[in-house]
C-alpha cells in the first residue's frame, strides 16, 4: 500500500521497508509491525503468540504507538519474526474512520 502525498511517508525500518508499506491482511486481527525503531511509545505484553497461515507461531514482544504529523495508529503489535507490515483491515474500517477500496491494480485507504 502506497502512501498518498496527503499523508506522507513513515520512515524506512532497518529493514529497508517504509512503515507505510503495509500488506492489507483480511483476516489479521492488528496491526503488526517486525521493527521497534518507529515506534513512540511501548509497553511489554502480556506471553501470548500470534499464529501465522501456516500454523507458525511468533512471539508478541510488545505492543506500542506509531504516532507522525499525520498519522497515528495504536495497539500496534511488535513481532520481531515478522518480515513485513501487516494491516488488519478490519481495523482499518472500525470504527468507521475510514473507507477502503480495492481495484485491480491499487488499494485506497481515504480519512472518511
Amino acid at each position: 500500500m502506497s502512501a498518498s502525498p496527503s499523508i506522507g511517508q513513515l520512515p524506512h525500518s532497518s529493514s529497508g521497508m517504509s512503515y507505510f508499506e503495509w500488506i492489507l491482511d483480511f483476516y489479521a486481527s492488528y496491526y503488526m509491525f517486525p521493527d521497534s525503531s518507529s515506534f513512540t511509545s511501548i509497553s511489554p505484553s502480556p506471553s501470548i503468540h500470534v499464529m501465522t497461515f501456516d500454523n507458525t507461531l511468533m512471539p508478541l514482544v510488545s505492543v506500542g504507538y506509531v504516532v507522525t504529523p499525520h498519522l497515528s495508529l495504536p495497539n500496534i503489535y511488535l513481532i520481531s519474526k515478522l518480515k513485513l507490515n501487516l494491516a488488519s483491515v478490519g481495523r482499518i474500517c472500525d470504527p468507521s474512520d475510514y473507507l477502503v477500496m480495492f481495484s485491480g491494480s491499487f488499494c485506497c485507504v481515504q480519512d472518511l
